[in-house]
């Protein structure tokens, strides 16, 4: 088992972060909620914030304006990936702005083969591993893209490069994972 990186901060989005209609859909950060907890259930995440609401993602079966779409309940980001973005687009690329549900703070990017056959996160407070059973990477979208060059005219051309760069992990993880708790400190590991 190799350890990844700490869990620094979790969050849901309690609204789809696109909105208008195609092609003139502008994404935004605003419906993104920080919370204490983040629930893996059957039907996706739930959120639990200090007052100990819960609040669905918008990825979870349940949500009245589910955006869930093959396997794409749950998703993570690094924080090394963000520093690579801010680098390239600006202070706008704050943590956390793709949406992710999981932040895990690392030293270095890490991409598709650098993750292992299997991840997990093994908790902070009792060792146990919460596994994930599957691992695939988040495919940036044209909205996103033209958010990280703030560019709502961006031709296609414009586009590519941009896609490119997000693509390959940069923009983040989707997982698969059964019932289970994940908390601030929680550890992302490489289970082989």
């Amino acid at each position: 088992m190799t350890p990844l990186g700490r869990v620094v901060r979790l969050q849901v989005q309690a609204a789809p972060l696109k909105s208008g209609e195609k092609p003139n859909r502008v994404y935004g950060t605003a419906p993104i909620v920080e919370i204490e907890e983040l629930l893996l259930t059957p039907s996706g995440a739930v959120g639990v914030d200090a007052a100990g609401a819960r609040i669905l993602d918008v990825h979870n079966t349940a949500h009245p304006a589910t955006r869930y779409s093959d396997g794409n309940t749950v998703s993570f980001g690094l924080t090394s990936h963000y520093a690579r973005m801010r680098e390239r687009f600006g202070p706008h690329m704050a943590d956390g702005c793709a949406g992710e549900n999981i932040l895990v703070e690392t030293d270095a990017p890490l991409h598709l083969p650098d993750l292992g056959a299997r991840v997990g996160l093994r908790g902070a407070r009792s060792g146990a591993i919460l596994e994930f059973s599957t691992i695939r990477v988040a495919l940036p979208c044209v909205e996103f893209s033209k958010f990280a060059i703030r560019n709502q005219a961006a031709t296609p051309a414009d586009l590519k490069p941009v896609l490119q760069f997000l693509d390959e992990g940069t923009r983040g993880f989707y997982v698969m994972a059964r019932e289970g708790t994940v908390r601030v400190g929680d550890e992302l590991v490489s289970i082989g």
